[in-house]
Parts: C-alpha cells; structure tokens; sequence
C-alpha cells in the first residue's frame, strides 16, 4: 500500500456488496428475464456508490486506483485464459464411465497447478461436457468447479491466485506444495469419491444402447491448435512479471488477440466459442471488485480486536469470506491479519537493524539472538529474497519469515492457504473460473443449479463435510 494508511469505513457501506451478492443469487430464481437484462445495472449502480464513497467520502482515490487495478490483473489473466484455450479441441474417445471421469478429473486436478485454476478450467471444461454429452447434468458441472476449478490447484503459486499473492509477499514457490501436499491428497480424494458414487448412480441409469450409440469414437483421440501452447506459456510467464506497470497485463491481452486471429474458425465453432461468458465475468466482478473494498478494509483493520486469533479461526474466517469475497483479496486480509497480530512489532525492528549492519552470513549471525529472531534470520537466508545482499528487506518479507521461520506460526499460513483455495469452491463468485464455467455450460444448454441451489444442493451435502474433515484432521486446536 505504499505509504497511504487504510481508513476504516462506516459499516453501513458494506451494504451494496450484501445487495449485490443477494441480487445475484436470488434474482434469477426471482425475475431471470429482468436479471438477464438488467445485471449490468445493478453492477455498475452499486460498484458506483462504493466508489463514490473512497473518492468523495473517505478520500481514498488511492484505495480505489490500487482495486482497480487488482481488477484489470484479474480480468486479463482470466480473460487472455479464456480466449487461448477457446482455441485448443481436445476430442475425448469413447463413453465416461465414473472411473474415467475420476481419472480425468485428478488430472485436471494436477494440470490445475501447471495451468492455474482457470487455466485448467478453460481448457477442460469442454472436453468434460462432450465426454459426458449424453448424461450430462448438475453435479459433472458442480465437481468440476469444485476439484479443477479450485480445490486442485492447491500445490503451487501458480495454481491459484490467493498462493501466487504469498508468493509475491515471499513465501517460497515450493513450501506451499512442502506443507500443504497431504491437505491437497485428502480434499481431492474425498471429492472424487463423493463424486464416484453420485457418478455412478447417474452411470446405470442410462441404458448401455444409448450411451453406446451417443458416446464419442471409442478410437478417436485428438487436440487441434496445439499451437496455443505457446500463447499459454506466454501469459503464465507475464503472472511473475510485476514492472513496469501494466506490462504484465499487456502480454496477456497481445496474447490472447494473437490467439483469436490466428486460431482457424473451425476449431472456436467446435468449442461453441464466443464471448458472453467471459462478458458477465468481467461485468458482475467489477461490481464485486469495488463494493467488497469497505468489507476487506474494516476486516483487516479490526480482525485482532478480538486478541490473538487461532488457526481455527483463520481456517474458518478466511474459508468462510472467500467463499462470498474473491478469494485473492480474503487471502490478502487474514494474511496481513497474521503478520499484525503474531509477529512482535520489537522483533521486526531487531531484524531491521540486523540487517542494516550489512552482514549477508544470516546463519551465523542467528546463533547469537533469541529464538524467534535467530529461527527468522535462517528462514530469511533460505528464502533469500531481492535485497537481502544490501540489508533493504521489506518488512512484508520479514514478517512473513518470522511466520515461516517459527514453526508454531506455519499452520497460521497453511490455514488461510488451505482454506482460500478450498471454500473457493463453495460459490459460483468464490474464485474467477467458478462463474465462468457455468456461463460456458449454460451456453451450452446444460442444466447448471442456481446460486441457492449450488450451495444447498451440493455446497452443503458434498463440500462442507470435505472441508470439516480436513480442519478436523489438520487444523483443529
């Protein structure tokens, strides 16, 4: 945040974002021919009051130029994501039987951490759809999101973006996959079983001569614009690209236009490709974006009013918030809330002024101070972040060494890792690629629950006794 100091805002503007989550998940049960043409409004008018409210109010431009930009990050990489693999077939051979489909759906769980999340999602959720054409309903669409779309990408800062934020405040690219790899086992297994068993009773009741007549070509197995490999590579590289500014996001969108003019059109006729869902993602997020601003910003300010916090209780706060909030901003919060509330203010200045002596031998120089200073100081020489040759650390980076260095601080950070990426799952709006399958399966006539629907109907029953389990096992006090 540079040296701008967050204000605390009034309560009562946390009020357009409850309206907004409210509007889109009732108003398509309530009036969907009203909401198919209005939600645009509805997005901008209360996005705009919120605005109104940091620019005129509270004074705090900069708050809404720093969303804003998180916004353009956002809708870039998802977006040059979505074009990109609109133009990669991937034709599937033969019926999905549930074990096939368990098999395809590990893989997208694994491809979600090379890919991202939305990477993965993009590029298999058409696969999904024409390999399961014939039977295709709810829950194949509802257990994607949840295993490719979110709780898959788990290992790897690349795989989801609240992990690739950490990354950025210095947690090492591999310590989330080190610490948090057996979490990632569980989740998915427990889902793919669930999924099975749902699978299979969807499997028998389809006669054999019909799957057999519609299934795909059981000796048929292709990709076509494979070429979009590299325009793929080319995005995932520009994530890690931070200056100058804007540079990042103009390699993902030169990318995906060079992908939409050299793509052929048959391939993006066979995808159904087009652009509406990635329409309503960018339209509904923006809204989502600026009236969640007084919600993260009074949770971050007030959130170690309480005194020290548990991991229980991160686990369940940032899980809980993530799954209504954009997971990468909830993530950001409880974070920062980790690094005020359990790292000594005194330690952070000890380190600092350690630093500045411009020793670079952090190892020995450890052996002499207390514990939590010296367990910092070898966290940091294994980290080695920019700077540490010439003592300028930021003091992000320190913290985050003291959570890391500090082994009774580790499971705070696996916690809110764990837990932003899982409950992700829980909503169409918990992370970016959730509402953007959907739009893809609703475009092609397929039946999708509605927002209540998605978390009654399988949030509750299917997720949340995945999510209790792995607390109980891994977290619980």
């Amino acid at each position: 945040m540079g040296h701008h100091e967050l204000v605390s805002p009034n309560p009562l503007m946390i009020v357009p974002f409850g309206l907004l989550l409210a509007a889109i998940a009732l108003m398509p049960l309530a009036a969907r021919e009203w909401w198919e043409k209005h939600y645009p409004k509805v997005s901008y008018v209360l996005g705009a009051i919120t605005l109104a409210y940091y620019l005129f109010w509270l004074d705090a431009g900069w708050r809404a130029l720093e969303v804003g930009h998180e916004y353009m990050s956002f809708i870039a990489l998802i977006g040059s994501l979505f074009v990109v693999s609109g133009g990669i077939q991937v034709t599937v051979k033969g019926e999905a039987t549930p074990l096939e489909n368990v098999a395809f759906l590990f893989v997208g769980a694994i491809v979600a951490n090379l890919l991202g999340t939305t990477g993965a999602s993009m590029l298999l959720i058409r696969p999904w759809i024409r390999m399961n054409k014939y039977r295709i309903t709810a829950h194949h669409v509802v257990f994607f999101i949840f295993i490719v779309a979110n709780v898959g990408g788990c290992l790897t800062p690349i795989g989801d973006p609240p992990l690739f934020m950490g990354y950025v405040k210095g947690i090492p690219f591999w310590w989330v996959a080190e610490h948090c790899w057996s979490m990632w086992l569980m989740g998915v297994g427990l889902l793919l079983t669930i999924f099975y068993f749902i699978d299979l009773r969807n499997y028998r009741k389809a006669p054999k001569e019909i799957r057999e007549a519609v299934a795909e070509p059981p000796d048929v197995f292709r990709v076509r614009g494979i070429t979009n490999a590299l325009f793929l590579a080319a995005i995932l590289g520009a994530v890690f690209i931070t200056k100058p500014l804007f540079l990042r996001e103009a390699i993902m969108i030169g990318a995906a236009a060079a992908s939409y003019f050299l793509t052929p059109k048959s391939i993006h006729e066979a995808n159904h490709f087009n652009f509406e869902p990635i329409r309503e993602v960018a339209i509904l997020f923006i809204g989502i974006f600026a009236t969640m601003m007084p919600a993260l910003d009074y949770l971050q300010l007030h959130a170690g009013e309480a005194g020290r916090p548990t991991v229980d209780f991160f686990y369940w706060a940032t899980g809980l918030l993530s799954g209504v909030l954009d997971n990468t901003p909830t993530y950001l919060t409880f974070l920062s809330a980790q690094m005020g509330a359990l790292v000594p203010a005194h330690a952070v200045e000890q380190i600092q002024a350690l630093l500045g002596q411009g020793t670079t031998n952090l190892v020995a120089l450890a052996a002499a101070q207390p514990a939590d200073v010296a367990h910092t100081l070898q966290a940091l020489a294994r980290m080695a972040p920019p700077g540490l040759a010439s003592g300028n650390v930021s003091p992000d980076h320190l913290r985050i060494a003291y959570l890391l260095g500090n082994h009774e601080l580790n499971k705070f950070v696996v916690a809110v890792s764990v837990s932003s990426v899982f409950f992700g799952a829980a909503t169409y709006i918990g992370n970016g690629p959730n509402f953007m399958v959907k739009s893809i399966a609703e475009q092609r006539k397929i039946h999708v629950p509605s927002f209540v629907g998605y978390v009654f109907r399988f949030t509750l029953p299917c997720l949340l006794p995945v999510l209790l389990i792995v607390w109980w096992v891994f977290f619980r006090a």
